[in-house]
């Protein structure tokens, strides 16, 4: 008999203000930031590409694509590379800025709750808030975040 999950390890992504609360399966690596080369027509929030094992990923931020201020990289600001999940993108894999090291959390049950009094707009790329202990994170909808870079990408190539 299969056992069952009880625990998913996940990561706490800062942003500049809150965070997200992304399965640790999606991510593929966290890099330093570095600045991205821009894309000629694209919107503020595609803040361009960098590479990333020997391929160009578009980097992106999350607030931006959410209609808020788009923060700047810093030194503290670190790059979620996550897998491409919907083989939407050539190289696979996209970027996100984060407003520092994210952390590892592991998830169950126990600990998280749906956050009724978190309202999630049409234009955000996100399925819900969530309660997490004392945290308020956001969970990011990596599909639509992909789709929408996927647009972008071909509409700038």
């Amino acid at each position: 008999m299969a056992e069952r999950v009880t625990e998913i390890y996940s990561m706490l992504i800062p942003l500049a203000e809150g965070r997200l609360l992304a399965p640790r399966s999606c991510v593929a690596e966290v890099i330093a930031y570095a600045e991205p080369t821009p894309m000629a027509d694209a919107p503020p929030w595609y803040l361009g590409l960098l590479s990333w094992n020997n391929r160009s990923i578009p980097v992106v931020s999350f607030e931006g694509m959410c209609g808020q201020p788009i923060p700047t990289g810093s030194t503290r600001s670190r790059v979620v590379v996550f897998h491409g999940l919907m083989r939407k993108l050539e190289c696979q894999a996209f970027g996100l800025l984060s407003q520092g090291f994210p952390q590892l959390v592991r998830v169950s049950s126990d600990v998280l709750r749906a956050d009724p009094m978190r309202v999630i707009s049409d234009r955000m790329p996100a399925l819900c808030g969530v309660r997490l202990m004392n945290e308020t994170p956001l969970v990011p909808d990596l599909e639509r975040l992909e789709l929408q870079i996927a647009e972008e990408t071909s509409a700038a190539a």
